[in-house]
């Protein structure tokens, strides 16, 4: 393996390969797997688990990293190609990419959608750039489409919870007070249905996923043996669901229109996962949500605080996964 960039390029086999490494690196620590190894990491955007469990997964296989975050405490990066540069950045990735590649023996991205240009976004054009001048093992940390490490969590927290590969999971649209990106939607979608599960994406008008997503989803459910359906009606989408996946995500009709997509979701407040959300779902129905979620806004206390969450186990299963994304990347085989 010399990259992790999406899911969707290793099968159901190799992903079963990642997981039990996964499981033993938990059970059987390897302190010194990857000793004299550094990672490089440069966030474009804010986290808190992706950046913490990357750093804390490469120093518990015995490697080191550090870290950038271009404009807080090193030089503003400019992403744009062909661009005059008498802005605030000071800096080129063209540049500054491939000198801290050198640095470092892997190397991670998280840069996010710039929410303007749907079709933009949806093929990677700003990642793909970044990608280009990097000639080490590369990892995904969320890019405008895709957000693999969290995707691996998320199937390893269903083997985790005993949730059936042909069980029901909806992924359900939450309001949010602004429109969030589609990287965590595309991956859950994508992760349940190469899993073979039953994907109902239930959403409100104006915010059916882009039918690029759509088809990638359903060509690997149909090679999975799943299914993958999209409705707003959430009392058929509910009914027998093994898992509701809570997730929010900006509007795909007016996408890069911030005032329509206020205007939008404005009328939207009632679509917050609540205990009541349950009624028609299946007895022992699980809740996930891959955080930061905003509490009786999007998903209420009751679900979040109740016996159904899963979302501290898919955090923690976050470090879990990505050590054994980095071993199999840099560890002798």
């Amino acid at each position: 393996m010399k990259r992790f960039l999406d899911l969707a390029d290793f099968t159901r086999e190799d992903i079963g390969e990642l997981l039990a490494l996964a499981q033993r690196l938990q059970d059987h620590p390897e302190p010194q797997a990857l000793a004299g190894k550094i990672l490089g990491l440069l966030f474009m955007n804010p986290s808190l688990r992706t950046l913490a469990s990357m750093q804390v997964g490469m120093q518990r296989l015995g490697g080191t990293s550090f870290v950038i975050t271009p404009g807080q405490g090193t030089w503003q990066l400019e992403t744009r190609l062909g661009v005059r540069m008498d802005g605030a950045a000071a800096e080129h990735i063209r540049e500054g990419l491939p000198v801290l590649a050198s640095y470092c023996d892997v190397f991670g991205i998280r840069a996010f959608a710039e929410g303007k240009d749907l079709e933009a976004d949806l093929t990677e054009q700003q990642f793909g750039a970044m990608a280009t001048l990097i000639d080490k093992p590369l990892i995904n940390l969320e890019s405008a489409a895709n957000h693999p490490c969290q995707a691996l969590a998320d199937w390893k927290t269903l083997n985790d919870a005993a949730v059936p590969t042909t069980g029901k999971l909806v992924l359900h649209w939450v309001t949010h007070p602004r429109a969030l990106p589609l990287a965590v939607p595309a991956a859950v979608l994508h992760m349940a249905a190469h899993r073979g599960m039953e994907v109902v994406v239930c959403r409100p008008e104006g915010y059916a996923l882009p039918p690029a997503l759509l088809a990638k989803a359903r060509a690997a459910a149909a090679a999975a043996g799943g299914s993958v359906i999209e409705t707003d009606d959430r009392a058929v989408a509910l009914r027998g669901a093994h898992v509701v996946y809570a997730k929010e995500w900006g509007c795909t009709t007016a996408y890069g229109d911030a005032a329509t997509d206020i205007a939008l979701r404005a009328q939207l407040d009632d679509w917050q996962v609540r205990e009541a959300s349950f009624n028609t779902a299946g007895a022992n129905a699980h809740f996930m949500h891959c955080l930061p979620v905003r509490r009786n806004v999007a998903v209420a206390d009751e679900v979040l605080d109740g016996p159904r969450s899963l979302v501290l186990r898919e955090a923690h299963n976050r470090l879990v996964v990505q050590m054994a994304v980095l071993h199999r990347l840099l560890a002798p085989r």
